[in-house]
């Protein structure tokens, strides 16, 4: 039978579980934070999370070529990013106390109040904002690079796009510079 071949070391439900036991709080030399390390009524985290995303996005659309959805994606992220960093603890706390009693009464029955965040939210939020400004900042800067060639070899562009033919397109490429010929996107 099949089951024999499990090892004898596998976790059993009624048996404390060996595999998955999490340190309890240690005082000052182990973990001391309760809380989670993403709040999701604190702005600050959700603008932090939102430039991550939007960020890394936009710097995938900007190297794919597309460039309108990577400079959307790219100024959005740069935008989040930089409001998360400038909120202050106080406000912060006014907008995740707001968010708190508006779920208080939505909900007709009594919720505890979430646990403060741990220790290792501020530190979670602060990586995953300045990540998202990195990353929007590389997505912004390859779209104007893309932007700024298209702008000084317009006349290739315009070449390229008025050929009606596969050689008159391909002849279009003595417009560019000879160390520009060269690079993969432009040899046909």
């Amino acid at each position: 039978m099949w089951g024999s071949q499990w090892s004898s070391r596998q976790p059993q439900s009624g048996r404390p579980d060996p595999f998955a036991q999490r340190p309890q709080n240690q005082g000052p030399t182990g973990p001391q934070g309760t809380g989670p390390r993403f709040d999701p009524t604190d702005p600050a985290h959700r603008r932090s999370r939102y430039a991550l995303v939007c960020g890394g996005w936009g710097m995938i659309f900007a190297l794919l070529g597309w460039t309108a959805i990577g400079l959307l994606l790219g100024a959005l992220a740069l935008y989040w990013g930089i409001s998360a960093l400038r909120m202050s603890p106080e406000d912060r706390a006014e907008a995740r106390a707001a968010a708190a009693a508006a779920l208080a009464a939505s909900s007709q029955t009594p919720r505890p109040t979430p646990p403060p965040p741990g220790p290792d939210a501020q530190r979670s939020f602060l990586t995953a904002a300045w990540t998202g400004v990195v990353t929007s900042a590389v997505a912004l800067a390859i779209v104007g690079a893309t932007y700024g060639f298209q702008l000084a070899y317009r006349d290739y562009y315009t070449c390229k796009a008025d050929a009606l033919t596969q050689p008159a397109a391909h002849a279009c490429t003595k417009l560019l510079p000879s160390p520009v010929r060269d690079l993969p996107a432009f040899r046909q």
